[in-house]
């Protein structure tokens, strides 16, 4: 049985937050939109810890992330998904208003898939969230995991390991 995608978006901002629920919307592209708003539960919605222990397995197509939040920052969010055996594989767009170079290198040296940064005029905002989540969310493969995988699909890793 195939699981719907989902997409995990992590951004403190209610209106950023609404907007770009909109622009990633299931009629678009197949996916449900898991919304938290702050590093912390992000962290959990991943680990299917506190209130998300009943979320469905699997993870994301993809992390969405903004850089500035609160208890736990976009930056140490990903470095902890980037060194996690289980989660390492789950692609991360950093989504961030900051357009400094220091922020975009970082995030790549902590493993970011991509860095985006948020438009201002809201017509360029949908076009480029909707441009973001058609390629992860639709176009791209991700690479199989254990623990995404089905009894046979983790034969064929055992066996290829």
């Amino acid at each position: 049985m195939k699981m719907l995608k989902w997409i995990l978006l992590a951004d403190d901002d209610p209106s950023i937050a609404e907007l770009t629920t909109l622009a990633l919307a299931p009629e678009r592209l197949g996916c449900e939109v898991i919304q938290v708003r702050d590093g912390a539960e992000a962290l959990d919605c991943l680990h299917r810890r506190g209130a998300f222990q009943t979320r469905a397995d699997g993870h994301p197509a993809f992390v969405l992330l903004d850089m500035k939040m609160p208890k736990v920052d976009g930056l140490e969010v990903l470095r902890q998904i980037k060194s996690n055996a289980r989660l390492k594989h789950i692609p991360v767009v950093m989504f961030s208003s900051s357009c400094q170079g220091t922020d975009v290198n970082r995030s790549y040296q902590l493993g970011a898939n991509a860095y985006v940064v948020k438009p201002v005029d809201f017509q360029k905002f949908s076009e480029t969230l909707e441009g973001v989540g058609r390629f992860w969310a639709t176009l791209n493969e991700s690479p199989l995991v254990a623990d995404d995988a089905s009894a046979g699909d983790r034969a064929l890793l055992a066996a290829a390991v």
